[in-house]
């Protein structure tokens, strides 16, 4: 799988390059995709105040105030919980190609993978790529995920509706359930219910792949 830890600056001149010289997609840096930008955007066009939009999807004004100018960075699960709070999809806002009734990913448009930025460059611990986007009325959201090793113990818990299935491709994968924690190695995969507060992380200080497949529970 390509490595996504170059130095940003980098990432952004070779991307540059690419796009001048014509060259094929998989020798182009990962995108950053503005995803607070567009939960604001999406906001925006419900009319609902940040006040509003808030109560209805379960958070504080002040998170949402930092997501939408990229000071915080969303999970999957947190957009997973604004989706099924408005009756859309993930890929509201993370971008997606016009939706009809089946969707076929090809192996050659494995190419950009997307990054939940954060503001001032920060890092996200994972970079994904959307594997259900087009689908149209898709109750399931299949991603493929690399998970950065983590400079720190994780704290944070996800909670949202819905059940998650993970199958690890890479790597070794920590998953916390609860007061739980299971160790996953490659070939091994995990099928729980999301309102059970979890995350997912590399167990080692290095990269790990996985396949995950997120059902919305609406």
């Amino acid at each position: 799988m390509p490595e996504f830890t170059r130095d940003e600056t980098l990432d952004d001149i070779l991307s540059e390059m690419a796009k001048e010289s014509g060259e094929p997609a998989e020798n182009k840096a990962a995108e950053e995709v503005p995803v607070g930008q567009h939960v604001r955007a999406f906001r925006e066009k419900t009319g609902l105040t940040l006040q509003q939009f808030a109560e209805k999807v379960g958070i504080s004004p002040a998170l949402l105030t930092q997501m939408e100018n990229r000071m915080v960075s969303p999970s999957i699960g947190m957009l997973v919980q604004i989706a099924n709070a408005f009756g859309t999809t993930v890929s509201s806002f993370i971008g997606g190609k016009p939706e009809r009734e089946y969707s076929v990913v090809r192996k050659e448009d494995h190419t950009s993978l997307s990054r939940v930025g954060l503001k001032e460059g920060g890092k996200s611990p994972y970079i994904y790529e959307s594997l259900g986007s087009g689908k149209a009325g898709r109750r399931m959201e299949p991603f493929l995920l690399q998970l950065h090793p983590m400079s720190e113990p994780p704290t944070a818990r996800s909670v949202h509706d819905g059940e998650e299935f993970l199958y690890v491709l890479s790597g070794e994968v920590e998953v916390m359930l609860g007061a739980h924690s299971e160790l996953l190695r490659e070939g091994d995969c995990i099928y729980y219910n999301s309102t059970t507060p979890h995350h997912v992380h590399s167990a080692k200080e290095e990269e790990a792949s996985i396949l995950v497949v997120l059902y919305a529970g609406k």
